[in-house]
């Protein structure tokens, strides 16, 4: 990448009302705390689907309002879905998760449909753009596949959307092409075909999920050179208390196992008077590879305890308790 990444970079979605919508005074507030603690460099993860593209024009009006200057702010647009008129009640993509939309949205993986929702995005951010440009969800669209030949198909469609993304690379329209992704095997298959500058795992490296695919996987990109985002790194809220486990609830019943660990986890950060949030960061950078965490959040006065987790500082002896019961492989 031509800028280095801070240790914090921070997602869109709630100002794409996800689950609900914020009046505009909320959104430019948690803006503005982002920008004022980043201020050399504030780099804000958005998507096309977010909000059927409302997230970027929220964005870009918070970012216009408070009038900060292109050269302080780099924006990722996971590029795939493109809006189109509403013509239902509600929007068909997600039903339920976005509120108060006025657009909906169409997911488009191929060379010309990343062209197309690159230069719509631009078109909403209005005096800013993208520089980081990546593929969005290819894995979701990759299990969507009905048999072997529509899954040879989908692939193809895929490597025709990363072409794009190169051509608008060497074209010098963006800095970096990257890829997101849950199941992570898609990375492995992509970065076997595309050299990319970065990757955001999800749900991959936490401390109670790090397999060994997918710690092999940062060996390899890191041999290529291509800088790792961890996001959902507390395993979408469940390793800091929450009910979701991966984005499902979960219970003590269904997954007892889980819930063993997470006791024995919050035990070890009580002995040591840790925070949870502040362990499930720093094991991020255990390794070298990831250079960055992704945190969402759609309060303004989270943002400066987010940034505080990047910084946190753990003993090693911690380290050492986690793995002598067992709780951590490395």
């Amino acid at each position: 990448m031509k800028k280095e990444l801070p240790k914090i970079i921070f997602g869109t979605s709630s100002l794409g009302n996800l689950y609900s919508e914020p009046p505009f005074e909320t959104k430019l507030n948690i803006v503005k705390e982002i920008v004022d603690a980043n201020p050399q460099l504030a780099v804000f993860d958005s998507a096309g689907k977010y909000g059927a593209g409302l997230a970027l024009e929220s964005l870009a009006a918070c970012l216009s309002q408070l009038k900060v200057p292109k050269d302080k702010v780099l924006i990722s647009n996971k590029l795939a879905w493109k809006r189109v008129p509403l013509e239902t009640e509600e929007p068909t993509f997600e039903p339920g998760a976005w509120v108060n939309l006025k657009n909906d949205a169409i997911q488009d993986i191929s060379y010309q449909g990343i062209i197309d929702c690159y230069e719509q995005g631009n078109g909403l951010l209005g005096e800013y753009d993208a520089q980081l440009v990546s593929v969005h969800d290819p894995d979701e669209y990759l299990s969507c596949a009905k048999d072997e030949d529509d899954l040879r198909q989908r692939k193809s469609n895929l490597l025709e959307a990363f072409r794009a993304l190169d051509e608008l690379k060497k074209a010098g329209k963006v800095q970096s092409i990257g890829v997101g992704a849950k199941d992570i095997t898609v990375i492995d298959f992509i970065s076997d075909h595309i050299q990319l500058d970065w990757a955001m795992f999800a749900c991959s490296i936490t401390p109670y999920t790090h397999s060994d695919f997918a710690k092999n996987l940062l060996i390899k990109l890191g041999k290529q050179g291509v800088d790792v985002i961890n996001s959902a790194v507390f395993n979408a809220g469940f390793l800091i208390g929450g009910s979701h486990f991966d984005y499902q609830v979960i219970t003590e019943e269904s997954h007892p196992e889980v819930f063993a660990w997470r006791k024995k986890f919050f035990a070890i950060c009580d002995e040591f008077d840790i925070k949870p949030a502040a362990a499930c960061v720093q094991f991020s950078f255990l390794f070298p590879q990831i250079k960055a965490i992704a945190l969402n959040t759609s309060k303004a006065e989270r943002v400066k305890s987010n940034m505080d987790l990047a910084h946190a500082q753990i003993p090693q002896a911690f380290w050492d308790k986690m793995r002598s019961e067992k709780l951590i492989n490395i």
